[in-house]
């Protein structure tokens, strides 16, 4: 697996390191492709043309926006294309996007001609610190998130911020979801850093590129620790933290475009520091902190009745971190500290939800 320093490039400095790879690196312009969806084929494809000119000559795939779209269906229109335009095992595919960007051309990658090369260039701030970091890729199967799926790695991950710029602020608060939690699990000063511009942000009181440096870090937090344990055998499984209700969650409300990842994850993550305190060790002093944070980021519903509780249960019998049909929590210990693998009873998971 690729080292962080290989591979990560930031902003200016990225698209030198990109234009001197696909200069020296790819055949021919032919075999380049580039994948989008409606919205970064209007907004972020000119950015990329504008960097680096020759990729305008590139063949451009475009799908549909929305997590509806990541699905195997998808990845056999983006197959038929890139047979199309005669793709050969030597081609290139840049996703442009986010998430079900990156996760999607990913793994069309992974098993085009049974495997060519990606790049990722994420244009949401979720898609920057998360998504398409770690050698993951995959789909949904129906409403079940990420059930198909494949570890791969790929040539470059191009960081632009100035992407930023385009997203309205619900994507941002989504992706910040995810930079707390990078905190929460492994480095507490980060999470004080975090609380510390929340406000200013939320208001929109600070520009977005001015926390550049906070983005960064948040990147080499993750990247730190799918370093450590690639495939997921154990301690990468803390990043899992707030993802096992909030994968719940957005799967439930997937086919109604009701909640974006980063709320949903908000809110398992409120829910699992309950959890946490329970049966893990958290203090209330840093449930209540944890709390007090992340509802301000997205404001708690109570409206989740019994019957939904049970059919989000339901939802959680199939994560993948579970074992020996037992549903398997990341907990943390106190911010900052994060256990994994721990198996937390039926009663006390609907009691999250009550809390």
């Amino acid at each position: 697996m690729k080292k962080r320093g290989e591979f990560i490039h930031f902003n200016e400095e990225a698209y030198d390191v990109l234009k001197n790879y696909l200069l020296h690196q790819v055949d021919s312009i032919k075999n380049i492709f580039i994948l989008v969806d409606n919205i970064t084929y209007t907004h972020c494809l000119p950015i990329l043309f504008q960097n680096i000119d020759f990729l305008k000559k590139s063949n451009v795939i475009k799908i549909k926006s929305g997590e509806k779209e990541k699905n195997i269906y998808t990845c056999i229109q983006i197959c038929k294309n890139l047979e199309k335009f005669k793709a050969t095992r030597k081609s290139l595919i840049i996703n442009l996007g986010g998430g079900v960007i990156t996760d999607t051309g990913g793994f069309v990658a992974s098993i085009f001609k049974r495997g060519i090369r990606f790049i990722n260039i994420p244009t949401t701030l979720l898609g920057m610190v998360d998504a398409a970091i770690g050698y993951k890729t995959g789909v949904n199967l129906d409403s079940i998130k990420n059930e198909i799926g494949s570890f791969y790695v790929p040539e470059f991950l191009i960081i632009d911020t100035h992407f930023l710029k385009t997203l309205p602020n619900k994507e941002i608060f989504s992706g910040m979801a995810e930079m707390f939690k990078h905190g929460l699990i492994a480095d507490k000063n980060f999470w004080t850093q975090m609380n510390q511009i929340q406000t200013d942000i939320i208001q929109n009181k600070q520009n977005k590129n001015e926390w550049t440096h906070l983005i960064h870090q948040s990147i080499l937090i993750k990247q730190k620790i799918v370093d450590q344990d690639p495939k997921e055998k154990g301690l990468r499984k803390i990043l899992n933290f707030g993802h096992t209700i909030g994968h719940a969650l957005e799967s439930y409300f997937m086919n109604m475009n009701k909640m974006l990842h980063g709320f949903a994850v908000t809110i398992g993550m409120i829910y699992e520091s309950w959890i946490s305190y329970k049966i893990n060790g958290l203090s209330m002093s840093d449930y209540k902190e944890i709390r007090s944070s992340l509802s301000a980021l997205c404001p708690i519903s109570n409206q989740i009745d019994n019957l939904e509780i049970n059919k989000l249960l339901l939802i959680m019998e199939h994560d993948k971190k579970n074992e020996k049909n037992k549903i398997q929590f990341s907990l943390l210990k106190e911010i900052g500290e994060c256990s994994y693998n721990c198996q937390v009873p039926y009663s006390l998971i609907k009691e999250s939800f009550l809390n």
